[in-house]
């Protein structure tokens, strides 16, 4: 696997080679890349002080040439159900969202991957005020660290990790597939592949170069319609990319991995929840590797959409097991904390404005 290179400094991004070379070109052993990937990512250090196996002549002087800082808690709400939400403050003062969700197996963080989102998806809070820029691979990773550190506080830990915060991660592809290989590392978060997820709204090309990476990711596909012209109202990338070519690179991405898609789908009221579109969609996924995830929408004020009756997610559910596809409904956490993606972010943006 291949990944790019990373911004000049940004210690956080580097991975354990890299970091090893920069020890080398300051005149100490490569060794001490090793010592300080540990320190970033085994033992959370907030600064070179901490690292206490290095001279400090060398903790200062790294101190002055790569200055690292790490993600700030903002604010913090939990849900009833044990759903946790931070909002945390990047270096240069923008926000995302990081969520920890709680699980019979243990607990997911849901990571964001941009600040804002362009994809305009009608439903969504997290495009609400468009895309701002992008998450480096270190920004992404702290996260998992921020909710690893804070879980360990419990006696837990992270167990595995969702792509599928604010943004669109595919859209910030170089970056993600680093992150993917920074918590990844034995000598780190030591997470395995098979417990992280990728969500994408359905860019194409990228889908297919996730899939030749090699990684056995979990890939979630937000499909949201059966229909072109359904999927493009609510979607704005399915006129780029329409389903028969999203379609094409999913069974792809199963082919090269080996690896199940999974297939989440929003149900609005009276909008992509009857019978027609349960069944379109059963025809649309018949003879894939797919999963089929169903999603009660967490409200969202500046959306006009409703969420769909219990019993017609039911019947939605049980006409497409029908058809011999795997389909559950996602448990519904923390609708208390406006869990949907960008949700905090947005109301704090508009708590602090003039």
């Amino acid at each position: 696997m291949t990944v790019s290179r990373v911004e000049f400094g940004d210690v956080l991004s580097m991975t354990e080679d890299e970091l090893a070379s920069v020890m080398g070109t300051r005149g100490a052993s490569r060794f001490r890349g090793r010592q300080l990937f540990e320190g970033l990512w085994r033992l959370g250090i907030q600064n070179y002080q901490e690292l206490t196996v290095w001279p400090l002549a060398l903790r200062e002087e790294m101190t002055q040439a790569y200055p690292f800082q790490r993600l700030r808690q903002v604010h913090e709400e939990t849900s009833p159900d044990g759903t946790v939400k931070f909002l945390l403050a990047l270096k240069d003062g923008q926000r995302v969202e990081t969520v920890v969700l709680p699980h019979r197996y243990g607990y997911s963080v849901c990571v964001s991957s941009q600040v804002g989102c362009a994809m305009g998806c009608k439903f969504c809070a997290s495009g609400l005020k468009g895309r701002v820029r992008q998450l480096t691979a270190g920004e992404m990773a702290d996260q998992v660290m921020y909710a690893d550190q804070w879980l360990k506080q419990k006696g837990q830990r992270v167990s595995r990790v969702d792509v599928m915060g604010i943004g669109e991660p595919l859209d910030n592809f170089e970056a993600v597939v680093r992150f993917l290989e920074l918590i990844h590392h034995p000598r780190g978060l030591h997470l395995s592949y098979r417990h992280m997820t990728v969500s994408t709204s359905g860019i194409v090309p990228n889908i297919r170069r996730l899939a030749d990476q090699g990684l056995p990711v979990t890939l979630a596909v937000s499909l949201h319609a059966p229909n072109d012209a359904l999927r493009s109202r609510l979607m704005p990338v399915n006129r780029a990319y329409p389903l028969h070519q999203l379609m094409g690179a999913a069974r792809y991405f199963a082919e090269r991995t080996g690896r199940r898609v999974t297939y989440e789908y929003l149900l609005l009221k009276d909008v992509n929840d009857r019978d027609q579109h349960a069944e379109e969609l059963a025809r649309l996924l018949r003879g894939q590797l797919a999963h089929v995830n169903l999603i009660p929408w967490n409200p969202v004020a500046e959306h006009p959409f409703q969420p769909s009756p219990s019993g017609r997610v039911q019947r939605f559910q049980r006409i497409v097991q029908q058809a011999g596809i795997s389909c559950t409904i996602r448990k519904e956490l923390g609708q208390e904390i406006e869990a949907a993606c960008g949700q905090l972010r947005l109301r704090e943006e508009e708590r602090v404005s003039p």
